[in-house]
């Protein structure tokens, strides 16, 4: 039988949120954004992101719809009843995602708006 610690779920989300993290630096996608208002409003977004969804979780847990599960791989630190660290984290992790998803696909769609205007029916105007 294998021992499992209990900051591994932790872990397993903290992870992938430092190479998202990464990839937004690198690729300038959200938080790394030029000029600062960009960089002001991917932070801003992030948050309300965080929020809702917080909003959400404890609308969840006050109508009983929601309960914290009970897994070795969790640290056990509860913020509220029902609440678990891990939930925050994974809260965080979400709204990040859409958010670097999204600078993903505006930088990929920019990137093409030259090709397509080239080949579109305005060429024999």
């Amino acid at each position: 039988m294998s021992t499992v610690t209990p900051y591994l779920y932790l872990i397993s989300l903290l992870v992938p949120t430092a190479c998202m993290a990464l990839l937004d630096r690198r690729f300038r996608l959200v938080l790394w954004r030029l000029p600062s208002r960009h960089r002001r409003a991917g932070v801003l977004t992030l948050g309300l992101g965080i929020g809702f969804f917080l909003a959400w979780d404890l609308a969840a847990i006050a109508s009983g719809h929601y309960a914290a599960g009970q897994s070795p791989g969790m640290t056990g630190i509860m913020l509220a009843p029902e609440l678990p660290l891990e939930e925050i984290v994974f809260i965080t992790f979400l709204s990040y995602l859409t958010l670097v998803l999204h600078g993903l696909v505006v930088s990929a769609l920019s990137r093409l708006r030259p090709e397509i205007h080239t080949a579109g029916p305005e060429e024999g105007r």
